[in-house]
């Protein structure tokens, strides 16, 4: 059953979305989009100057005189949304303006959707892939608002079957689906204890796509508060801990810690090569995230 306020939620997140949308639409984003390969049109008798690289050898021995292949620009490109669904994602404490979420599922959400609405504005097709420690829910992709309204319906109210990570399934799953290049947005907090193996997967999977990392983070992932005894529970694993947020060295820890993973993600993206950028619950990140976009579409066609 939909909960009361379900029209209510999915506007409020879709309105965010088309104003990032738009932001970002302003700027050269699309260019994350175009020119990223080029489609078979026909074949050619071949002239002097021509490339001798582009000679189709089938073709030429058939017809016994060298013909060469013509190709034209792919103009519509697939851009695969893998959002991260386990139970991590529940965790926020932010909240407010245009581009603030209260959770870092919904900054997943609004995330999703501002990159959705600005792929099919530029007439690219759209797919999402949910999943936790499994993939939870495939849907096609399409170029139509009304198919990103749908995406959204189901990141905010699907109800995951597990709470844990596994980026290595997800990514695995993409890998066997699609068989041509596409533009993959993975958002994710990247809490999965299994990191030799998705880092692995992860590097595969960029040879074949291009992916572009988006890790959500909360504040408060980032240090501990100081408000004294407290229960804390693993949103993945259900484990809880009763800790004394008052102890210094106790937030100190807690800080590094997280720096420590931070550091850690870092370096995995730098020596696979694949775009990264943090975005958080509490802080302005669409103009941010446009510069990002730029700078990661200027690399791939340097």
């Amino acid at each position: 059953m939909l909960p009361p306020d379900y029209l209510r939620r999915l506007r409020q997140v879709e309105v965010r979305s088309r104003l990032v949308s738009e932001q970002l639409m302003g700027g050269r984003f699309t260019s994350v989009f175009k020119g990223r390969g080029m489609d078979f049109a026909d074949v050619r008798e071949y002239v002097p100057g021509d490339d001798v690289r582009r000679i189709d050898w089938n073709v030429t021995a058939r017809l016994r005189k060298p013909f060469i292949k013509r190709h034209v620009e792919e103009r519509e490109l697939v851009v695969m949304l893998l959002i991260d669904v386990s139970g991590s994602g529940h965790f926020g404490t932010a909240g407010g303006d245009t581009a603030a979420a209260a959770t870092k599922r919904e900054l997943a959400a609004i995330l999703a959707g501002a990159l959705a609405f600005s792929a099919v504005r530029d007439g690219d097709r759209v797919g999402m892939l949910m999943f936790s420690d499994r993939v939870e829910r495939y849907i096609p992709p399409r170029k139509s608002r009304a198919h990103v309204t749908r995406l959204l319906h189901e990141l905010l109210y699907t109800e995951p079957k597990s709470s844990g990570t596994s980026i290595d399934a997800a990514l695995k799953y993409l890998n066997n689906l699609l068989h041509r290049p596409a533009l993959v947005f993975l958002i994710s907090d990247f809490h999965d204890p299994n990191e030799a193996q998705w880092q692995r997967t992860l590097r595969a999977t960029h040879q074949r796509h291009e992916v572009v990392a988006l890790r959500p983070v909360d504040q408060r992932e980032l240090e501990l508060p100081d408000v004294g005894w407290a229960l804390v529970q693993d949103a993945e694993t259900g484990e809880v801990l009763e800790v004394d947020t008052s102890d210094p060295e106790i937030r100190a820890a807690y800080a590094s810690r997280a720096a420590a993973h931070s550091a850690e993600l870092l370096m995995t993206f730098r020596s696979g090569r694949v775009a990264a950028m943090e975005v958080r619950t509490d802080q302005p990140w669409p103009q941010r995230l446009q510069q990002f976009l730029d700078q990661a579409a200027r690399r791939r066609v340097a």
